[in-house]
């Protein structure tokens, strides 16, 4: 099971990378709650596709998942955590991002949803010294 949470937490970067909305609104739960250094947003679908829509034209590549850790907290409610490495463009800017993001996942009628998604960006402890 803790390998189906982290195919599906990839499917939902794929789908944001390729902005695929019907991805991603068929694996978000409405309404969702999203953190990351912009604040805490709760968003129902459509507040949600006003901001999904918002990242057109910018390109994103998903370079990779690392230390992903599951836990199954029962069989329709999960987390995860774990790091990612992302390249972004946009209008001529590139830029590369690492971020340790969580998300919280249930099941409900037999399909996972992501209720809950943070992010922030990755600063190892060795860097700060």
């Amino acid at each position: 099971m803790e390998d189906q949470i982290l195919d599906l937490e990839k499917k939902y970067w794929q789908g944001m990378a390729s902005l695929d909305y019907d991805t991603v609104r068929d694996l978000t739960y409405f309404p969702c709650t999203v953190v990351s250094k912009y604040g805490v947003k709760y968003l129902d679908e459509p507040t949600y596709k006003k901001n999904f829509d918002m990242g057109k034209g910018m390109k994103m590549e998903i370079k990779g998942i690392s230390e992903a850790v599951v836990q199954m907290f029962s069989k329709s409610f999960a987390t995860i955590g774990y790091l990612i490495d992302v390249e972004f463009e946009s209008q001529g800017q590139f830029r590369k991002a690492k971020c340790a993001c969580s998300s919280a996942w249930i099941q409900e009628n037999g399909k996972w949803k992501c209720s809950l998604h943070s992010e922030a960006d990755y600063s190892p402890a060795e860097q700060k010294k």
